[in-house]
């Protein structure tokens, strides 16, 4: 789930190269109390968790562990000879103040609970978070200049941080940016640009988190990262988080539907690598979360490509069209190889609505083929299919036979309607391509056979004994010069007589 997007950062208008004097006319008291209670409120509603360990990976240009100090004019970053605000940041609490006399020095590691810097108030005024606090500072020093407590404390600025690791070198870090705005450097990685844009959005520099919120938009982004990014969005404006959410937000609700359909296609169309691709798409249709939406996918390319080999068996078992004889071959030809293509899109897919379970749909569709079937029987009586597509009987007899198992093993359970027309309209097609094919039978072709008609024959003892003896007698095709060669036949037959013989219970 998204986080909305309904907090809104506020934006002023800032000039870089402006500087701003004690001198300069101030708002009014409640616009300030107001603008220092919501910058409050943005800070009190950041996580600590939002500023992480990879802190230690940001560049920093002093040798102390802590503070960087860049010579420059009269304006350094940590400048105690120039500046004219010490801002104390602290971890906790209840540590004591430290003395602004007191040396720098002192803070020799990050595990220090408060640090204090010298800095400039015109740099720190880029951060409107600094500048409505500056404003507010040099208020009551032009109310009472010659107060003692302004004496003590004019210069002083306490930021409470959260507990986070790294806190500290972070903030320092961004403190640093408002003197050098070296953005290029210091924000290299996913990692550094999710510490830093919490803390720029804290102190409202605008500038800083302008340019971790373009990094983000434009490098990759481990699942980890993701997650900080989903849980920072809602700090951003509308049109900063448009490019972030378009990333991880999908554009309607059916867009995992589109992509699998989309994958399913090019599986089953690709022309290089097919068996590679295909195996991919089937693992992931086999990790997809939604049963349901890997259903509607594949009965759709299922009833696609059934409709192909459909219309193509019927333009070339009825040809509606007049020309020499070269060109009725060739478009005959062309019927046959897209019947013949389609066909193994087919099998493909049932195999995958089998595995998945999902594949009652297109068994139903199997069933009421009556028609088609008629095609089928008319073309294979037809030899001019065995030097264009030979194998193409056998890949719809694949399909026939692979639904026909799931509906004899019980994982479909088919009602007694669609069983007995499955039979019903597959069983001559099978008679027909036995025949035709008895002289020159490959030994897969055998097996296959000999397959499909012991599925048959269970199919046939589910269904009430009527329908099963009118079914059974077009079995008879089955037997062989050995009856050894069909004991499936036997089966069938005894099993039938043996219920014929039952006497009714009760009678």
């Amino acid at each position: 789930m998204i986080p909305s997007t309904s907090k809104k950062r506020p934006r002023v208008p800032y000039n870089r190269h402006s500087t701003v004097s004690p001198n300069t006319s101030l708002r009014s008291t409640a616009s300030r109390s107001a603008g220092i209670s919501s910058t409050a409120a943005l800070i009190d509603s950041f996580p600590d968790k939002t500023i992480s360990e990879n802190s230690k990976k940001l560049r920093r240009t002093s040798s102390h562990p802590l503070l960087s100090s860049i010579p420059s004019s009269t304006t350094s970053f940590n400048d105690l000879n120039t500046a004219d605000v010490i801002l104390r940041l602290f971890l906790d609490p209840t540590a004591p103040i430290i003395n602004v006399s007191d040396s720098l020095n002192s803070i020799d590691n990050n595990n220090q609970p408060n640090v204090q810097i010298y800095l400039h108030s015109p740099i720190l005024r880029r951060a409107k978070y600094f500048s409505a606090l500056l404003s507010d500072r040099w208020q009551h020093s032009k109310e009472n200049p010659n107060s003692a407590e302004n004496k003590i404390d004019q210069y002083l600025i306490p930021l409470k941080l959260g507990v986070a690791p790294g806190s500290i070198e972070v903030h320092l870090s961004v403190l640093e940016l408002l003197y050098t705005n070296d953005f290029t450097n210091v924000i290299n990685s996913a990692a550094v640009a999710l510490d830093i844009l919490p803390v720029a959005l804290k102190l409202f520099f605008d500038e800083c988190a302008d340019y971790c919120v373009k990094y983000l938009e434009a490098v990759p982004w481990s699942e980890e990262e993701e997650k900080r990014v989903i849980n920072l969005i809602p700090y951003l404006r509308e049109e900063e988080s448009e490019e972030l959410l378009a990333r991880i937000s999908p554009p309607k609700y059916d867009s995992c539907e589109e992509m699998l359909h989309g994958l399913i296609l090019a599986a089953i169309h690709s022309s290089s690598n097919m068996a590679f691709v295909k195996a991919f798409v089937a693992k992931l249709l086999r990790d997809f979360s939604s049963r349901d939406s890997a259903r509607r996918v594949l009965e759709k390319a299922f009833e696609t490509s059934l409709k192909i080999v459909k219309e193509s068996l019927e333009d070339y078992s009825s040809p509606d069209f007049r020309g020499d004889h070269n060109e009725t071959e060739a478009i005959q030809r062309l019927n046959l190889h897209t019947a013949m293509t389609n066909g193994r899109h087919l099998l493909w897919l049932v195999e995958r609505m089998i595995e998945l379970g999902v594949a009652d749909s297109a068994v139903k569709q199997w069933s009421e083929q009556e028609s088609f079937t008629a095609d089928l029987q008319r073309a294979f009586r037809d030899d001019a299919w065995r030097n264009i597509v030979p194998g193409f009987p056998a890949v719809l007899l694949r399909c026939t036979c692979k639904l026909a198992n799931a509906v004899a093993s019980g994982t479909i359970l088919a009602a007694r309607q669609v069983r007995m027309k499955l039979v019903k309209d597959w069983l001559p097609v099978l008679i027909v391509c036995k025949d035709c094919a008895l002289s020159s039978m490959l030994p897969s072709h055998k097996s296959l056979y000999l397959e499909l008609e012991d599925t048959f024959l269970r199919i046939i003892s589910t269904l009430p004994m009527s329908d099963a003896q009118v079914l059974l007698q077009q079995c008879l095709s089955f037997s062989t010069r050995n009856v050894e060669d069909c004991p499936h036949l036997f089966t069938a037959f005894n099993t039938w007589f043996r219920r014929a013989t039952n006497q009714p219970q009760g009678g």
